[in-house]
């Protein structure tokens, strides 16, 4: 990282929220339903999938849990009014993870039944790692009652992680596959890029060839092209995997995957609290961030 980058990653909290907001919008698809829905017609012109997460996490509070359920509800009942090829995002921890374990149990239950009923799915994000075993175990309990429903998510960068997928495979689970966001510490996180990378491939590769569900989750072409590569070589069907991105990075990347007949959804998030969200991604990219720090001094 250049001296600049790390000056930029580090100065985010100081830049002027109007400013974030001017450049979050390209990854937020705003703070109300409507504006979620709006996004998922347009992606769903473009051939795209969707995955909707209502932002939001580490509620401490059961109200709040509580008003998440219904948002998810509400949203789950709007998808199916709409027509929209999409399904659900949700993280343990606006639902009650640090609360109780319990708790978050009966919420995601309650989102994932409702879901099961309409015939959509639900993805339980995967958080920092002192929620990665909660995590799993929730994934199990959960995947019991509705193993087509419900999904979870590993992270190439957790020295974990091999054996996560090993532990997983029996349930035929679907994956997301993905690097990894969180700054974790070296103890338990690989920080080399290309160890990142290698770990992501052999894992990838590991739950296609074993018959689970995977969701490519990258916008590193180097891995788009390896998970095309395995895909190809391993003869999956197109039914067995999807590409995976974000709202609002790379969206000629997007086209290149489309284009190359391989299905794709896009992750859009929307509500009121996109300012935490929009920094966490600022301060984690600061190539993103450049966009910010350019935006204020043309005020």
């Amino acid at each position: 990282m250049s001296f600049f980058d790390y000056l930029v990653k580090h100065g985010m909290p100081w830049v002027p929220k109007a400013i974030v907001s001017r450049v979050a919008s390209r990854y937020v698809a705003g703070e109300s339903i409507d504006d979620a829905v709006r996004t998922l017609h347009q992606m769903n012109r473009e051939g795209a999938m969707g995955t909707v997460d209502v932002l939001g996490e580490e509620v401490r509070e059961r109200a709040k849990t509580e008003r998440a359920v219904s948002q998810y509800l509400d949203l789950l009942d709007r998808i199916e009014t709409e027509g929209l090829n999409a399904n659900i995002s949700i993280k343990p921890t606006m639902l009650g993870l640090k609360i109780d374990e319990d708790l978050c149990a009966d919420n995601v239950s309650t989102v994932v039944d409702r879901a099961a009923e309409l015939g959509s799915f639900v993805r339980i994000d995967m958080e920092d790692h002192t929620c990665t075993d909660a995590t799993l175990r929730l994934y199990r309990r959960i995947h019991e009652a509705h193993p087509i429903a419900v999904g979870v998510v590993l992270q190439s960068y957790l020295h974990r992680t091999t054996a996560d997928v090993a532990d997983l495979l029996p349930l035929n689970p679907n994956i997301r596959m993905c690097k990894g966001i969180y700054r974790e510490p070296r103890a338990i996180a690989w920080e080399d890029f290309e160890t990142i990378r290698a770990n992501f491939i052999y894992n990838m590769e590991k739950l296609l060839a074993e018959g689970a569900y995977v969701g490519i989750a990258t916008h590193d072409p180097h891995l788009v092209w390896a998970g095309m590569a395995a895909v190809d070589r391993l003869q999956i069907d197109r039914d067995r995997y999807e590409f995976q991105m974000l709202l609002g990075v790379d969206s000629e990347l997007r086209s290149i995957i489309l284009s190359a007949g391989h299905r794709l959804r896009v992750y859009v998030p929307y509500g009121r609290d996109w300012y935490p969200y929009s920094m966490r991604r600022l301060r984690e990219n600061p190539t993103i961030a450049h966009h910010v720090v350019r935006a204020m001094l043309a005020r």
